[in-house]
């Protein structure tokens, strides 16, 4: 087992890494007293995950509710958000409440949000059964719902009691979503650990293969990683921006493109080599980096090209859609770079470079 902690004053919190302890009451007993749990989780996790996890949660809590969710970015939605209140609401829970979110980011997302908002705040848990939502979404306290116009516009920052991250849920995960939590993880190298990308290098294939060893280490890494950034900034006023190396460029893609087309972590894979292109333009990195960065990508099973979303002008889209990122400032779209290998930077560019980017780096 390893513990990575957050360090937020009175917010901080531990995050467990570690195989098969859903089951084991030790994993929970330190939680806040309740009469009640609520676990969120949705259609595909619940015949996997939820009996087990109910089973250890009831030795704690005289109750444990349960709510089941559609799966998938598609219904990150209010009318999805409500399915949580209702069962809070039906079932008289109070504001001592603890909510387990057992699932992936979007589980993750919707449930600390309910959790922010039901009475004004209640207690809740992070167990993320993706490798996308171990290394990052579950980590940080950031929640959210999205937008038809906007990932990820409508949240708070909320931070969690406990992460749990048991890397035996792991096998289960198909293929396609492996690769999306790889493109999370090949992040943290170039923006603060280019050590870390060399050991992604030779590693890529045993990590596909989900040997338990490298995921283990890949994910303390990364956690490692975030923890260090959130530490320092708690609500995005600056460094923690780094940590959206590719999403204004992925991000675009997913909205564009229609909420679940693009897995999360396929419009950041291919937004990094768009922003890493930029970054080269920019006289910031070489044609080298640009290219390592794509082959590591694309060795992730992930595209490396972002999508055609307006045929007749894509790079006036992506511009419109990258105006509403969260980072935009008075209309202006600020873009997490690369200046020099393992450093990150926040910066803007002429429209003009980024639609040859765009145009360059889409098919």
């Amino acid at each position: 087992m390893e513990t990575v902690h957050i360090d937020l004053d009175e917010r901080s919190y531990p995050i467990v890494i570690a195989e098969n302890v859903l089951t084991q009451f030790a994993t929970w007993q330190d939680l806040p007293k309740a009469t009640a749990a609520l676990v969120v989780t949705n259609d595909v996790v619940e015949p996997l995950y939820l009996a087990m996890l109910k089973h250890a949660l009831s030795r704690k809590y005289a109750q444990v509710h349960t709510v089941v969710l559609p799966d998938g970015e598609a219904h990150k939605d209010w009318q999805t958000l409500n399915l949580i209140f209702d069962a809070l609401l039906a079932n008289g829970c109070d504001r001592k409440t603890v909510l387990f979110a057992l699932g992936g980011g979007v589980v993750g997302d919707m449930t600390g949000f309910a959790a922010a908002s039901y009475m004004r705040g209640v207690p809740f848990v992070q167990v993320p059964t993706t490798l996308l939502s171990q290394v990052d979404s579950s980590v940080g306290g950031k929640t959210a719902i999205n937008h038809p116009l906007g990932k990820n516009m409508i949240g708070a920052f909320y931070q969690p009691q406990l992460v749990v991250c048991d890397l035996a849920t792991l096998d289960t995960l198909p293929q396609r979503e492996l690769s999306a939590g790889l493109g999370e993880i090949i992040k943290y190298g170039p923006i603060a650990d280019m050590q870390f990308f060399d050991w992604l290098e030779l590693n890529m294939d045993g990590l596909l293969r989900r040997d338990r060893k490298l995921l283990a280490h890949a994910v303390k890494r990364s956690v490692e990683i975030k923890a260090w950034v959130v530490g320092q900034d708690e609500k995005e006023a600056g460094l923690r921006a780094i940590l959206n190396f590719g999403h204004t460029f992925g991000h675009a893609i997913e909205a564009g493109m229609g909420y679940g087309n693009w897995l999360h972590g396929e419009g950041v894979a291919a937004g990094m080599v768009m922003a890493a292109e930029l970054s080269k333009r920019l006289g910031m990195v070489d044609e080298a980096f640009v290219t390592r960065l794509r082959i590591l990508i694309e060795r992730a099973g992930l595209p490396v090209l972002g999508a055609v979303i307006d045929a007749n002008d894509n790079a006036g889209r992506y511009l419109e859609l990258m105006r509403v990122d969260k980072k935009s400032e008075a209309g202006e779209i600020r873009f997490v770079l690369i200046d020099g290998a393992g450093k990150a930077v926040m910066c803007s560019a002429p429209d003009a470079l980024v639609r040859e980017v765009i145009d360059s780096c889409c098919g």
